[in-house]
């Protein structure tokens, strides 16, 4: 029995990476996929490769940073499939390491803009459609670097550590209407946003005290997303679950 089996997901994200693996996944467990991304042209990709292996799904072209194009994608799922129970905010972007003397205030507010408004807007269009429907999960992609110092620059950190205070609160006020949210906080993965990266010397030695040895795999991160939104974890709430390896424990 598929986990997903009459549920409806809608994805941020989903033209590459953790985003298209979650979308696969889903797919591959019953959901119904909306694959949203700013890529519209990847997005449409996951979604033929989910039709393609005899699942349903569409592709939809989304700005997580303006509301109005949020909105836009949102209707267009929920005209596709009627109901949307499942969100995954994983959009997001990494600022090089940049700290607070080498970036810039326009820089610093580009990644808060994606990583953090970017999921509010997403959010705020569809809670109200969870508690008009009784019912909803939200996993939100966080980061490592969202538990602790080190894990990037001053943007991408203070941005992955909204995330988790976000969660939380989303959880404290929408989990007794019915909303669950919970976090993944993946470590190095292999995806294009890390991998120009992932060879410097940052990186590296984060690699080397990881006892995990390795960089992860998108499907790492599907597979905790996947567990997260699925009835297993019905009784979970506000967490933020590290997949890295044991980054965040021992570096």
């Amino acid at each position: 029995m598929t986990r997903l089996q009459g549920r409806t997901a809608f994805i941020t994200g989903a033209a590459s990476g953790i985003g298209k693996a979650q979308a696969l996944r889903f797919g591959a467990e019953g959901a119904r996929v909306a694959a949203a991304d700013l890529d519209v042209d990847g997005a449409t990709r996951t979604a033929e490769e989910i039709v393609t292996a005899g699942g349903t799904a569409i592709g939809v072209a989304v700005d997580i940073t303006d509301i109005a194009s949020v909105e836009a994608a949102v209707s267009t799922a929920i005209a596709e499939f009627g109901v949307i129970d499942t969100l995954s905010n994983t959009a997001g972007m990494f600022d090089g390491y940049e700290q607070l003397l080498e970036t810039t205030r326009g820089a610093f507010d580009k990644v808060l803009d994606v990583n953090l408004d970017g999921m509010f807007n997403v959010s705020k269009a569809l809670v109200p459609h969870f508690i008009e429907h009784g019912k909803g999960v939200i996993v939100n992609i966080a980061s490592g670097a969202g538990l602790r110092g080190g894990g990037g620059g001053i943007a991408y950190t203070t941005s992955k550590h909204g995330v988790v205070g976000f969660t939380r609160q989303l959880s404290a006020t929408y989990g007794p209407l019915g909303v669950r949210v919970n976090a993944v906080a993946p470590g190095l993965i292999d995806t294009p946003m890390v991998a120009a990266f992932s060879e410097g010397e940052a990186a590296q030695t984060m690699l080397r005290s990881n006892p995990g040895q390795r960089l992860g795999r998108p499907d790492d991160i599907a597979s905790a997303a996947l567990f997260l939104v699925s009835d297993e974890a019905d009784f979970i709430h506000a967490a933020t679950l590290p997949v890295d390896g044991g980054m965040v424990d021992t570096f």
